[in-house]
């Protein structure tokens, strides 16, 4: 903790604490006013949507809504409750599983972590988060982050149902050297101060991870008021990009309301120009790697372009505003959080092209 977060002397006047208790206590327009139109289109669609059928817009709005939330939900909750989970886990046993943040093996780990570790992209977000206030590099939150687009065990599955295994062993070899490639440059940024180092990490001396998790665990009682205290510190942490993914369900459904999806299917060929516009549609539109999944497959299949597949996949990390806003949110910097579209988008794009030209 903060040593301006101590309790103060009786004769000093509190500051920075109270400053912070002040900023918590105000209510955030943007999570409330997102929350709030997404609940009532939400509601719609589920007890009027024959009512509101005759205006068309509204009702695909609502839908579109629903549907969304519907395929979010699972992913969100359960990356609170990892968020929930993490913030019990002290700052040295993160350390020690991942390794030193800045060597190559430290990366690897990390990479590791965000392919097998079975969460939708928004889950996925909320832990990478929560890895960076627990002590992780620099490198190591975006190696975590970049490898783990469609990291869910069903979705790989679906996807080798709908490409193929080659294509799909393809995608998540290509993630994971992005993945890993990134980790190296954003540690060397970081080393030659280019970008802030973590303020979090911490140095070890002689720390056992096993033993000491087996003394602590034997410690702790799992008590039900240490289940729920855990569960809503988990809510509270994840509100700043929560805030940001009911922002993008709500972009979303409007782009699906009013841009018809024969137009993407239209001028998503395996061109340069179709490369581009995948790049400008991923961007744009906020999507879970649940609904990312069959439309990277639509692109491989019927637009004959499996680079547009992997690019319209890994763009949903490497240039989502959710990401950069998430990292701003919690790096307190616009400088790393602009670098990872910098960094990770030009390598999207040489190896998307190379599988157009291959496979195309």
């Amino acid at each position: 903790m903060s040593s301006c977060c101590k309790p103060p002397e009786p004769e000093q006047t509190p500051t920075c604490c109270s400053n912070e208790t002040r900023k918590k206590s105000r209510p955030d327009p943007l999570l409330w006013s997102t929350l709030i139109l997404v609940s009532v289109a939400y509601l719609l669609d589920v007890f009027v949507a024959d009512s509101i059928v005759q205006w068309r817009s509204l009702s695909s709005m609502t839908e579109a809504t629903r549907h969304l939330m519907d395929s979010m939900w699972i992913g969100l909750a359960l990356g609170m409750f990892f968020v929930g989970v993490l913030g019990r886990v002290p700052r040295e046993f993160v350390t020690s599983l991942l390794g030193k943040g800045d060597s190559f093996l430290g990366i690897v780990r990390a990479t590791f972590a965000g392919v097998f570790l079975d969460l939708c992209s928004h889950g996925i977000l909320l832990v990478a988060m929560r890895l960076y206030q627990r002590g992780a590099s620099l490198g190591q939150v975006m190696a975590f982050l970049i490898a783990s687009p469609w990291n869910s065990l069903s979705l790989t599955v679906i996807l080798i149902a709908l490409i193929g295994w080659q294509w799909t062993l393809l995608f998540i070899a290509c993630s994971m050297l992005i993945g890993i490639l990134s980790g190296l440059v954003f540690n060397t940024l970081v080393s030659r101060n280019v970008l802030a180092a973590n303020p979090n990490t911490i140095e070890l001396k002689n720390f056992k991870a096993w033993p000491e998790a087996k003394k602590r665990l034997s410690a702790t009682q799992f008590t039900v008021h240490w289940w729920t205290s855990m569960l809503w510190e988990g809510l509270k942490d994840s509100r700043m990009i929560v805030r940001w993914l009911l922002l993008g369900v709500l972009l979303a459904a409007a782009i699906r309301t009013f841009v018809p999806i024969d137009s993407f299917q239209t001028y998503f060929g395996a061109t340069l120009a179709g490369l581009g516009m995948t790049l400008v549609v991923a961007t744009i539109l906020e999507i879970c790697s649940e609904g990312s999944t069959p439309i990277a497959a639509d692109l491989v299949v019927r637009a004959q372009a499996p680079g547009n597949g992997f690019a319209f996949l890994m763009t949903g990390v490497a240039t989502d505003y959710t990401e950069i806003m998430s990292l701003r949110e919690t790096t307190g910097s616009w400088k790393i959080a602009l670098f990872l579209p910098l960094i990770t988008v030009p390598q999207v794009v040489l190896l998307s092209w190379i599988m157009n030209v291959v496979g195309g």
